[in-house]
C-alpha cells in the first residue's frame, strides 16, 4: 500500500493527542498526495456527514512486536492481549478513525481538499484510505465496549498565563482549550508540580494541572 493523502493537524508530536477520534472537535485538513488530487475521486462525499480514515501510526513503527500492551485505560500496569486494544504498538502499524466531514473544497494548488474535525492524528500522518461513515451499519446500538466501556477523561478548565495571551494568535486559543481540556496527560499523572510541554499549533506548550484546571505558563514559537 502507498499513502493517498496525508493530515494537516495542529498536534506537532504524540504528546497530547486525543486518546480517540472524535474527543476532542479540533479542525484539520486532508490533502491528497499530487497523483490523487482527482475531483472525481470525492465526488459525492460531500453528502456524509463523517469519514473513516484508515492511516499508518508512522512515529510508533517498531522491528518487532508484543502480544501483550499496558493501556492507559488500566493505569499502565496491567497486560492485555494487543488485539484487545487500540495501541499503536501491532504487529501493523494501521490505525482507524471515524471523523467529522465539515466540507469538501477545490484549492489551486492542492486540488480536493477535506476540512475535518476530531482526528486523533499527528501533523503529517499518511493516510492510506478514505470511506464514508454509513450510520446504518457502522454505528450498533447494543455494542459493549469491554473495559473500556465508558469515557473516563477528565473534562479540565483551562487557564492562559497573561504573558501567554500576549504570545499565542488568537485563531490557536480555542483549539488549544479544547486539547487541553481532554487532559492530555497519562492517565497515572498525578502531579501539580509537574510542567507538561506539548508541540501544537507550531508553539511548544507548556502547562501544569492541578485539580480540574489545567494552567498554561508558557508558550515558546518552534522553528
Amino acid at each position: 500500500m502507498e499513502p493517498i493523502a496525508h493530515i494537516e493537524s495542529p498536534y506537532g508530536e504524540k504528546f497530547g493527542i486525543p486518546r480517540q477520534s472524535g474527543m476532542v472537535c479540533v479542525s484539520q485538513r486532508v490533502v491528497f498526495e499530487p497523483q490523487y488530487r482527482v475531483s472525481e475521486a470525492v465526488r459525492g462525499l460531500e453528502q456524509f456527514s463523517h469519514i473513516w480514515l484508515i492511516w499508518q501510526f508512522d512515529r510508533a513503527e517498531r522491528n518487532s512486536w508484543s502480544a501483550t500492551v499496558r493501556p492507559p485505560r488500566l493505569g499502565g500496569n496491567e497486560r492485555v492481549g494487543v488485539f484487545a486494544t487500540r495501541s499503536p504498538f501491532r504487529p501493523n502499524a494501521i490505525g482507524l478513525s471515524a471523523v467529522r466531514l465539515v466540507g469538501v473544497r477545490h484549492d489551486e494548488a492542492l486540488g480536493p481538499v477535506l476540512d475535518i474535525e476530531g482526528a486523533d492524528m499527528v501533523d503529517g500522518t499518511p493516510i492510506f484510505d478514505i470511506k464514508p461513515y454509513l450510520p446504518y451499519a457502522d454505528c450498533i446500538a447494543d455494542a459493549t465496549g469491554g473495559f473500556a466501556q465508558q469515557a473516563a477523561d477528565r473534562h479540565l478548565q483551562v487557564s492562559f498565563a497573561p504573558q501567554v495571551q500576549a504570545i499565542l494568535p488568537p485563531e490557536l486559543v480555542k483549539p488549544l482549550t479544547q486539547a487541553l481540556a481532554a487532559d492530555p496527560r497519562p492517565r497515572y499523572h498525578d502531579d501539580p508540580q509537574r510542567v507538561y510541554g506539548m508541540a501544537f499549533g507550531g508553539y511548544n506548550i507548556l502547562f501544569s494541572v492541578e485539580g480540574e484546571v489545567a494552567t498554561v505558563s508558557g508558550a515558546k514559537k518552534l522553528k
